[in-house]
């Protein structure tokens, strides 16, 4: 029978020489963030709405940097307030509230594409100077391996198709025996 390792664990004590002493028990566990029995449920996209709170952090600074230039003679006080103060606009402008979730985004690209959907991917992302949310959603047909995949984007904010594209899968599974 072959002999099993010993592990042990070094110790500081004081000002003194690190010591190693043997441990009676080793247990190897995996990393919180990667124990699946911690799943708490499919993951949620952020609101983009989000940005108008940073927008109105921008303001406050920006009347603040401003009041502050009334009272000095620091132009360095000015363009700052100018410079937040059009921040804080422009994350007010593009802080658009999402109301097409992930799911209902799969489901749109699900009717879209007009074959049956097996495995499919949602990635959230922006369009415009405004930065309006559209979710592309790349779609693959349900057999095995895929014979047809797809390409939705939908605008995020009312639902509807911005483009879709469908082809014959080409890539090529038969070297790894599907």
């Amino acid at each position: 029978m072959p002999e099993t390792p010993e592990v042990s664990e070094t110790i500081q004590v004081g000002d003194q020489l690190p010591v190693t002493k043997p441990s009676e028990e080793f247990v190897d566990s995996l990393p919180e963030d990667l124990d699946i029995s911690a799943f708490v449920g499919p993951t949620v996209f952020p609101d983009v709405g989000r940005r108008r709170v940073s927008g109105s952090i921008y303001l406050i600074l920006a009347a603040t940097c401003a009041a502050g230039a009334a009272q000095s003679p620091n132009r360095g006080l000015l363009a700052a307030a100018v410079l937040l103060g059009l921040l804080g606009i422009y994350h007010f402008i593009s802080g658009w509230h999402q109301r097409i979730s992930e799911t209902d985004a799969l489901v749109v690209a699900t009717r879209t594409v007009g074959f049956p959907v097996g495995h499919a991917s949602a990635a959230l992302s922006w369009r415009g100077l405004r930065s309006r949310p559209a979710w592309r959603i790349l779609l693959y047909s349900a057999d095995e391996p895929p014979s047809m995949r797809g390409l939705v984007e939908l605008d995020a904010m009312d639902g509807h198709i911005l483009g879709e594209y469908t082809e014959k899968n080409p890539e090529d599974w038969s070297k790894f025996g599907l």
